[in-house]
């Protein structure tokens, strides 16, 4: 550890909304949000299309005028003054991407999910330990203060055994008129489907508490058990229920494109996700960006109220400085990177591969393969942009 400020240099792979939305979150003051070990630096942007789409990207997010526009990926991950990828291509590309990325010896931090399964994702690890080189899943819900707080509250065991979790990412569209059959979110051959994109997001609360919040060596895979409506056009999952049984202890991560998890923004629905501990529930309010949580105490006439906590809700600036509330994710890839760490404390490669193989043992119940070369791990593949 030092106390000099650290300078974590970053190329971006892609530029397209989830690209945009992070490398604004990484040019805002790292002092907006009381951080003051590590700052950010965007040298470069990609796309794999032609390198004057990536400039327009660089111009119009007002990135220094010294960061270097590429046409291609192999260009951006053969900079050397890259420390870091960030890949932001859909994650039926993850596998390619990341491998290039990490094969050109650069850290990377990749959108969620990783891969799109296990088998692949395990090879990325290989490569990360024989390049001794950082990767992390950009979970970026597990960075927020308020998502720190909560592991930390159950960790402490203030809420009691942690007996049910039910959690729940979803929105409402009309899914035809807006998606058709192109759109990433049903294309199969974008590994579309509303497990992976949204279902990610329900699965990592049940993940955060009935999972991290264990000692490491107490930690196991749960049973699964789901259910799925299927998009008729493509064939992707439309409504995805997944029930995970952690030797006794329940959790049930949901998801749909059809109905929504705040179904209007003027009248908004309950919270997200529900957390039940034998002390008392905590409630959070939406799953993927969170500003606020509940904690409710149990009690009853016979037994009064057991737990150390009082009924209250306490709220979070998830976005300071302006931001959309990315850059704290990217704050622990500094860290990392700066630490010598191959691997983040707060998602780990081991989690990361217990939440994807959750989401491979749904697939394998209902049937749904990606086509062509997405589930290969074959290195380099034609058709990904390398």
């Amino acid at each position: 550890m030092t106390s000099t400020l650290y300078t974590l240099r970053w190329g971006i792979l892609a530029t397209g909304g989830i690209a945009k939305r992070f490398t604004k979150d990484l040019l805002i003051n790292p002092t907006t949000r009381d951080v003051h070990d590590v700052v950010h630096e965007v040298v470069a942007a990609a796309s794999s299309s032609s390198a004057s789409r990536a400039q327009d990207f660089l111009n119009d997010l007002k990135a220094p005028d010294t960061a270097k526009a590429y046409g291609s990926y192999k260009e951006l991950v053969n900079d050397p003054k890259v420390d870091i990828i960030y890949i932001a291509t859909p994650h039926s590309h993850h596998y390619q991407h990341a491998r290039l990325a990490l094969e050109a010896g650069k850290h990377i931090l990749v959108e969620k999910p990783v891969t799109v399964n296990v088998e692949q994702f395990t090879i990325l690890q290989d490569v990360a330990k024989r390049k001794h080189r950082f990767i992390m899943e950009a979970v970026w819900t597990r960075f927020f203060p308020l998502s720190l707080e909560v592991v930390d509250f159950i960790a402490a065991g203030k809420l009691g055994e942690i007996k049910r979790v039910f959690a729940d990412f979803s929105f409402w569209n009309h899914v035809e008129a807006e998606f058709g059959t192109s759109h990433r979110m049903v294309n199969m051959d974008l590994a579309g489907g509303a497990l992976l994109d949204l279902g990610i997001y329900s699965l990592t609360w049940v993940f955060q508490a009935l999972y991290h919040t264990q000692p490491e060596s107490e930690r196991k895979a749960p049973k699964v058990v789901s259910t799925v409506s299927k998009y008729a056009q493509t064939g992707c999952d439309e409504q995805t229920t997944v029930l995970l049984d952690f030797g006794g202890s329940h959790g049930v991560a949901s998801t749909s494109i059809r109905v929504a998890s705040t179904p209007n923004a003027e009248h908004k629905g309950s919270d997200d996700v529900r957390i039940q501990g034998t002390l008392g529930d905590l409630t959070v309010n939406y799953a993927p960006r969170p500003r606020t949580y509940t904690l409710t105490p149990a009690s009853s006439s016979s037994r009064g109220t057991p737990g150390e906590f009082k009924h209250e809700t306490k709220e979070f600036d998830n976005g300071p400085g302006g931001g959309h509330g990315m850059f704290w994710e990217a704050d622990e890839c500094a860290r990392c990177v700066r630490d010598g760490r191959l691997q983040s404390d707060v998602i780990g490669w081991k989690e990361s591969e217990e939440v994807l193989g959750v989401m491979d043992e749904v697939r394998r119940q209902h049937g749904i393969v990606y086509p062509g070369d997405l589930e290969k791990t074959e290195y380099p593949l034609e058709g990904f942009g390398l």
